[in-house]
C-alpha cells in the first residue's frame, strides 16, 4: 500500500539495531508509528561486511534483552548473516510497524504548524517527531591520500567479502582497528603477502582470567562510562571474535607473515610513505593491554572473586623485525603490492534532515538523542549516551530514554485547558 501525504506521530529513519530498538519501546508506550528502511532491515550487517565477519562480543552480551540467539551458546560468537537474522525477527517479535525499500529524501519542519514534513520515494509524512536511527555506520571513508593508479585495486573494507575476490599480489590493509586487523590476518591465511598499517589503537584481551574482555568493561563500569575522555571520542579498538575468539597481538601476526608498518602518510611516484610511529602505536596498544589486566586483577581481589590466575597473559613476544626496522617507504611495484585496502571507518550522512540540530562541524547537537530541534531525536550513535551507545544492547537502553521522553512531551501536547489530569 503506498502511503502518501501520511499522518503519524512518531517517524523513525533506518531499520538497523537502534531503530529496532525504538520501535519496540515507542510500541510498549502505545505511541503511533512508523519505522522506514530504504533497503532490507538490517542491511549493512548482510551486505556492507565480509563474508567471514562474526561478531566482535559473545552472544549473551551482543543481543537485546528480550530475545536470545537460538541455537547458539552464550560465549559463541554470532555470524553477519545470523546477526541480520536476529534482528529481523525481533522487530517482528515485537510487531515493529517497519516499512522496507523506502528511502527518506528529505525532514523540514513545517511553519505555521507543529511537526515536519517528510519526503520519502513513497510520498509525504506529516509527522510530529523525528527519530534518526541511521547509525554510525553510513559513508565508507577513503581518506584524500589514496592513490590514483589507475593499475591499483583499491576498495573500502565495506565492500571487501572474501580473498578470492582480490586479484593476484600483494595487498596493503589500511588502518588495524577491528576490521583491518581481521581482513589482514585472513588474507595472510589465504596465503597472500600482507602489509598491515597500524594507527593508535587499544588492544583488550579477548578473555582474561575465565572472563571475556565485554564482562570486564561492564564490572569495571567502563561501558557505562558517560562522559568521554577528549581525543578518544572514536579510539580504535582491535578486537576479533574470529575463530572463537582471540586476543588480537601484532608481534603473533608478524611471525606469521603480516609485514607490519607506521600509519600511512602518503602515496607518489608509485611508492607509498609511512609515519615512524609503528614502535609507540604498538607499545600504547601494549600499555592499554595491561592496563585492562591490571584493573581486572585489582577487581578480583578487592572482591574476593576466586578466578584462575593467568601470568601467561603478561609474557609478549619478541619484537618481530619490521618493529626492530620499520618500513618507512614502499615501492607499491616492487613490492607485488596489486590491491590497497581501506579500513578507515565511516563518515555519517545527515544532508537530508534539514533541521537546526547541528553544531558547526555538522555534528548532531544533542543531550542523551534529545535533539537541539524539539521533535527531533538520535538514536545509535557513539557515545549517545555512554561508551556502550553504538552496541545492539547499548542502542536498546537509549532508545528506552528516547521513548520515554516522547511519551512525556505527547502528554503535554495533548494538554487541554480545565481538563482532568
Amino acid at each position: 500500500m503506498t502511503m502518501n501525504n501520511t499522518e503519524i506521530d512518531t517517524l523513525i529513519v533506518g531499520g538497523g539495531q537502534a531503530g529496532i530498538a525504538v520501535s519496540e519501546h515507542l510500541g510498549k508506550l502505545k505511541v503511533p508509528h512508523v519505522l522506514l528502511e530504504r533497503d532490507r532491515l538490517a542491511e549493512r550487517w548482510r551486505t556492507q561486511r565480509w563474508d567471514s565477519l562474526v561478531t566482535n562480543g559473545p552472544v549473551w552480551h551482543d543481543r537485546f534483552p528480550g530475545l536470545l540467539f537460538e541455537g547458539l551458546k552464550g560465549d559463541e560468537f554470532a555470524a553477519k548473516d545470523r546477526v541480520a537474522d536476529y534482528l529481523a525477527e525481533y522487530a517482528d517479535l515485537y510487531n515493529s510497524p517497519y516499512k522496507t525499500g523506502v528511502e527518506v529524501q528529505q525532514v523540514v519542519r513545517n511553519q505555521g504548524k507543529a511537526g515536519f514534513t517528510v519526503t520519502t520515494s513513497d510520498g509525504t509524512y506529516d509527522v510530529k517527531r523525528v527519530v534518526v536511527a541511521t547509525g554510525p555506520f553510513q559513508i565508507p571513508a577513503i581518506p584524500p591520500i589514496a592513490p590514483t593508479d589507475s593499475d591499483l585495486t583499491q576498495m573500502h573494507s565495506a565492500e571487501y567479502k572474501n580473498p578470492q575476490q582480490l586479484p593476484d599480489g600483494a595487498v596493503l590493509v589500511v588502518g588495524a582497528g577491528s576490521s583491518g586487523v581481521q581482513i589482514a590476518d585472513e588474507l595472510n591465511r589465504a596465503g597472500k603477502q600482507v602489509y598491515l598499517s597500524v594507527g593508535p589503537h587499544d588492544r583488550p584481551p579477548r578473555r582474561y582470567r575465565d572472563r571475556d574482555f565485554v564482562w570486564w568493561l561492564g564490572v569495571l563500569g567502563l561501558w557505562d562510562k558517560e562522559e568521554v575522555t577528549p581525543g578518544r571520542e572514536h579510539v580504535t579498538i582491535a578486537v576479533s571474535g574470529a575463530r572463537g575468539g582471540e586476543t588480537i597481538d601484532f608481534r603473533r601476526l608478524a611471525n606469521e607473515g603480516i609485514q607490519l608498518v607506521g600509519v600511512t602518510a602518503g602515496f607518489a611516484d608509485g611508492k607509498v610513505t609511512f609515519n615512524d610511529d609503528l614502535v609507540r602505536n604498538i607499545a600504547e596498544g601494549d600499555a592499554n593491554y595491561l592496563s585492562v589486566l591490571d584493573a581486572a586483577d585489582r577487581y578480583i581481589e578487592r572482591n574476593g572473586l576466586e578466578l584462575p590466575e593467568e601470568p601467561q597473559a603478561r609474557e609478549q613476544l619478541a619484537d618481530p623485525e619490521c618493529m626492530q626496522q620499520p618500513l618507512r617507504e614502499l615501492d607499491l611495484a616492487a613490492a607485488g603490492i596489486s590491491t590497497i585496502i581501506w579500513a578507515t571507518g565511516f563518515r555519517q550522512d545527515f544532508s537530508w534532515l534539514q533541521v537546526d540540530a547541528f553544531d558547526e562541524q555538522g555534528k548532531p547537537k544533542h543531550a542523551r538523542g534529545v535533539s537541539s530541534e524539539p521533535g527531533v531525536y538520535f538514536v545509535g550513535l557513539p557515545w549517545l549516551s555512554r561508551r556502550g551507545s553504538s552496541f545492539i544492547w547499548g542502542a536498546w537502553h537509549d532508545a528506552k530514554h528516547v521513548a520515554d521522553h516522547i511519551v512525556t512531551q505527547r502528554k503535554y501536547s495533548d494538554y487541554r485547558s480545565g481538563s482532568e489530569a
